[in-house]
């Protein structure tokens, strides 16, 4: 893929919204549906101009418990993320789902705001 539009692709996923969850949970909250749903148009215009793309949908949890239990969560929340897309009309094939527990946190801080923050499912451009 040409750097151009590489770079175009990136910009335009840079710009969808996280899903947030709520603690130790994988059920899609109506803040996160109402994200989701702003964000299909743009995901199945990303896909159909680029039908060999993947996007991964990155599950992530917050500090608190087992990096194995975090990696299950991480994991059911990318899921739900995957079927909600899907339900949505964005081809299934061309979404992947990886799972990154409290590896990855946006947010350092021990505080409710922070977690939460650290407590979602992010889509990226697959390489």
């Amino acid at each position: 893929m040409p750097a151009a539009v590489r770079k175009r692709l990136s910009d335009e996923v840079a710009r969808l919204e996280d899903a947030l969850f709520d603690y130790n949970q994988s059920t899609i909250r109506s803040d996160a549906s109402v994200a989701l749903r702003e964000d299909v148009g743009v995901i199945r215009d990303i896909l159909a101009d680029y039908p060999s793309q993947k996007l991964i949908i990155e599950g992530h949890a917050d500090e608190r418990g087992s990096a194995e239990y975090n990696l299950a969560l991480g994991d059911r929340r990318a899921t739900a993320v995957q079927e909600f897309l899907s339900s949505m009309g964005v081809p299934r094939t061309q979404l992947a789902v990886v799972s990154y527990g409290k590896e990855r946190p946006v947010c350092t801080e021990e505080s409710e705001s922070c977690w939460q923050k650290n407590r979602r499912a992010h889509v990226i451009a697959a390489n």
